[in-house]
């Protein structure tokens, strides 16, 4: 049985997540709000979470890992906390709306995946000081993953609602930069 190291891993990744709908993603819509028939406002946004975990200023760091970590191929047991940027574009140095900040661990032993708790705080535009609150698996091998927003604050106080994550960048260190369209009911 071969053995997957961490950068195999990586670079299956970055094939298995081909990017055939990020034209999707860099259309130039970003919010959309509208009331429902129970006078909830229904909020589309979209954003780009940029989670950095190698060279002399990462977003997340690992700070836990179980005894067995290393020698599983979806690094079962890491645990990282996150101040990650979120920005208009894919690319880095677009304009900063937010930070997403808690923590994700592997949680999956056959498969990566993530349990994701964090809280996107938005700092730019219409919704500044107001945040979404997403729990839940994230399958990074998957194109799609739905995850769902659980609350809020600020303007998106009881929030409920999803989040479509895809990844449109990741390299062999780990890196990624992931698009997120979310729908908030509020």
């Amino acid at each position: 049985m071969a053995k997957l190291s961490i950068t195999s891993f990586s670079l299956t990744v970055l094939v298995v997540l081909a990017l055939p709908w990020t034209q999707a993603l860099n259309a130039k819509k970003t919010v959309i709000s509208r009331r429902d028939s129970q006078n909830q406002t229904v909020t589309n946004i979209q954003f780009y979470f940029h989670d950095i975990v190698s060279g002399k200023t990462p977003t997340a760091v690992r700070v836990a890992e179980a005894p067995m970590t290393s020698k599983s191929p979806t690094l079962f047991g890491a645990l990282f906390i996150v101040d990650d940027p979120l920005t208009e574009t894919p690319n880095p140095k677009s304009k900063e709306v937010g930070r997403a900040q808690g923590l994700y661990g592997s949680a999956g032993q056959q498969e990566l995946g993530l349990f994701m708790a964090l809280t996107y705080e938005f700092t730019a535009g219409e919704y500044n000081g107001s945040s979404i609150c997403i729990l839940g698996k994230n399958s990074v091998m998957h194109q799609v993953r739905e995850l769902p927003v659980v609350g809020g604050t600020g303007v998106f106080r009881l929030a409920r609602g999803y989040a479509l994550a895809r990844t449109y960048w990741f390299n062999a260190a780990g890196d990624a930069i992931v698009g997120y369209n979310v729908t908030v009911i509020h």
